[in-house]
């Protein structure tokens, strides 16, 4: 077991964080700003107000900001290209291989790029899941890539799944727990009570669904994990898992939720609905601390005011880990950064929430910046391999042509492959039930699966998510403790998972590739200064 020295990743994000707002904010993100200054709140897993907002599209509002910056400068961009090679030459990234996923004559598709610096920027894996609420696209390319390239990827394990609406991927958090919904299934059950110890009062079950709403994704550390279980098993047991707004969970009323919640709902407010209405029903608590939510439900066609339902499911949404990289976002390969989800390291087995957006613009400047400067420091001094390049499109030319016909089709490997990720490494994970993934995984990968109508990105893609999950399922083996979204079971039927295992596992899974081998190392972390 090795040792390996990490950045003190809190203080590098709290210290670039100011700068990152301002530059946002001068490009024109409407954050909320009261008196001037901005507004904050608290988050899921913080305890003082420290996220900045703009309102439901604080993403997109960001998105929006910066891709009207791109636009105005002089960059040329490949659009509907993907990466599907990183090129080395010397033990240095020199360039990669794309393909245009326009272009069906494959001598044409393939594009040959040489590179002084190669910023890997792909985004999670979040697409190994079935359930999930990841943008099309998000197979983990950018860990695939890494990996080939021989850089070393940390905490593959921690994958942060939460309840969320399969229909509009919106995580179902915050406010929307907090209003106390009943969760039932298919068949109009409310069956959270059957997972809580025997004996528990719906007074602490109805306090405890309060609370998830500030626990949201699934944690090891908060106890609201209950929730993320029982949803999660009922899925597993072929049921369908509702919100409904529409009535009270059994024997529900205002009046059950301690004081600290209750202050907590007042804080929230922003209309009066009165008592009556309050003790009601979960929709008239929404509208007195969230009312846009019901607005945005109805925009996209679940009307809540007619009783409508929200289905739900237990959907993977950030990767915690990635390609392990320093306090420069430079990963363990020299020519290749790492930022956002795609780098590893920044957050631990937990995120506060918040702090990916944060990630994202705090490590794409650094990542920017010290990729720009490297390359402009080492100038004609960075080995020209062109050659190297056109090679590795021919290899790439030649695996395509290969794969016109074989034993299972793209399309019908990637849903297999899902239900084996999910089923083991879902919200209930047992050393059983890893194992029998990992078995089931490799005996998918012996099948030679063919390009379909979907393509060759498609078919690259599969190949990528082949290999993420199989990181993915064999750290969760190794960490045979619980901690953060990583819930290890003695058996699958129970509902308590086993406990946190310190000092023995405060370190953390490196992955690296060795020959044709998945190396797995456990490493004592030294944090830097």
């Amino acid at each position: 077991m090795g040792k390996s020295r990490i950045t003190n990743w809190p203080r590098v994000l709290a210290r670039n964080a100011k700068d990152a707002f301002e530059y946002l904010d001068k490009l024109g993100v409407p954050f909320v700003k009261k008196n001037g200054l901005p507004d904050q709140f608290v988050t899921d897993g913080s305890e003082y107000a420290r996220a900045c907002y703009t309102g439901p599209y604080t993403a997109v509002h960001i998105e929006e900001a910066l891709i009207k910056r791109f636009e105005e400068m002089d960059i040329n961009v490949l659009d509907f290209c993907m990466v599907a090679r990183l090129v080395k030459h010397d033990g240095r990234v020199v360039g990669a291989v794309a393909l245009d996923t326009r272009e069906k004559d494959l001598e044409k598709a393939a594009i040959a790029i040489s590179a002084g610096a190669v910023i890997l920027a792909t985004g999670g894996g979040g697409m190994i899941y079935e359930h999930n609420v990841f943008p099309a696209g998000m197979t983990g390319d950018g860990y695939a890539l890494a990996y080939e390239a021989g850089a070393e990827l940390v905490n593959m394990e921690f994958i942060q799944i939460g309840i969320a609406s399969v229909k509009t991927k919106f995580n179902c958090s915050g406010s929307m727990m907090r209003a106390v919904p009943r969760i039932i299934n298919d068949a109009g059950e409310e069956f959270l009570k059957k997972y809580f110890p025997e004996g528990t009062s719906c007074e602490e079950i109805y306090n405890t669904l309060f609370k998830k709403g500030a626990s949201w994704p699934v944690s090891y550390e908060h106890k609201t994990h209950i929730i993320d279980i029982a949803l999660y098993k009922e899925m597993k047991a072929g049921h369908r898992v509702f919100l409904d707004y529409g009535r009270n969970p059994e024997g529900f009323r205002f009046d059950m939720l301690s004081e600290e919640n209750r202050t907590r709902y007042r804080r929230e407010q922003t209309r009066d609905i009165g008592e009556q209405k309050r003790n009601e029903s979960p929709l008239y608590r929404l509208m007195e601390i969230n009312e846009p939510s019901v607005k945005w439900f109805s925009d996209r066609g679940i009307d809540l005011t007619k009783g409508e339902l929200i289905e739900v499911a237990a959907c993977a949404q950030h990767f915690q880990g990635g390609v392990k990289i320093d306090e420069h976002a430079r990963t363990t390969v020299p020519g290749l950064w790492a930022v956002g989800e795609s780098a590893g390291g920044q957050h631990g087995a937990n995120r506060p929430g918040g702090n990916a957006l944060l990630d994202c613009q705090v490590f794409g400047r650094i990542a920017g910046e010290d990729a720009a400067q490297e390359v402009l420091k080492k100038g004609s001094s960075i080995n020209d391999a062109t050659d190297c390049i056109d090679a590795d499109a021919g290899k790439l030319i030649q695996l395509l042509n290969s794969a016109n016909s074989g034993e299972i089709s793209a399309e019908k490997m990637r849903k297999n492959l899902q239900k084996i990720v999910e089923g083991g490494a879902g919200v209930v994970r047992t050393g059983e039930g890893l194992q029998k993934a990992l078995q089931e995984l490799k005996d998918l990968k012996i099948k030679k699966h063919f390009i379909d109508e979907h393509g060759s990105a498609y078919f690259i893609e599969n190949q990528n998510m082949m290999m993420v999950a199989e990181m993915v399922l064999s750290a969760a083996l190794m960490r045979d403790e619980s901690r953060g979204p990583h819930l290890r079971f003695d058996r699958y039927d129970d509902n308590t998972p086993i406990a946190r295992k310190d000092p023995e596992w405060e370190k953390y899974i490196v992955i690296y590739k060795k020959g044709e081998d998945m190396v797995l190392e456990k490493r004592q972390p030294i944090i830097s200064s």
